[in-house]
């Protein structure tokens, strides 16, 4: 048995040689590694972080797309909300300016036919009171010798009784 470091027996102690070599193969072992195997891998993580920050790219790029369809459309579908209201309302004046044509051509159309009813009638009152005038007259006569209670002898005073008559009968 070999006596340790301190002078103490050690029931397992390395053999000095193995140790050398079980060294040289781990040098060499991580040469090789550091030398092959880790260019490799750094290779491949920087492809593969190359392509997730272009996926990265790619999304916010479609991200950033999709925000300005979002905005056309809502830009065109204010553009379509100011033309519907544009036009409901070209469609309201132009309803008004129809009623109001209509109502104007209704009134003008009831005053001529008013004047047309006035004048039928004005004509043949006319000619019924131009008939009438005489036996109108004769009445009047009569009428107020009886409220007088005397004869209306004076032509003058006759005339005068029945031409304010006639005019009162006229203005009813």
């Amino acid at each position: 048995m070999e006596m340790g470091v301190l002078g103490a027996d050690l029931p397992v102690a390395p053999d000095v040689v193995e140790l050398a070599l079980g060294l040289i193969a781990f040098l060499v072992l991580l040469f090789l590694l550091a030398k092959f195997a880790v260019p490799r891998f750094e290779a491949l993580f920087a492809e593969r972080a190359d392509k997730i920050e272009g996926g990265i790219e790619k999304a916010e790029q479609a991200q950033k797309a999709a925000a300005e369809a979002l905005d056309r459309y809502r830009a065109q579908l204010a553009d379509a909300r100011a033309e519907a209201a544009r036009i409901r309302e070209e469609a309201r004046a132009e309803g008004e300016r129809r009623r109001a044509e209509l109502r104007a051509e209704a009134q003008d159309e009831a005053r001529r036919l008013i004047a047309q009813g006035e004048a039928d009638l004005t004509e043949p009152r006319g000619r019924v009171m131009a008939e009438m005038r005489p036996e109108l007259r004769r009445l009047a006569v009569e009428l107020a010798e009886r409220i007088v209670g005397e004869p209306l002898a004076d032509e003058a005073q006759r005339r005068g009784t029945v031409d304010r008559f006639l005019a009162e009968l006229e203005r009813r």
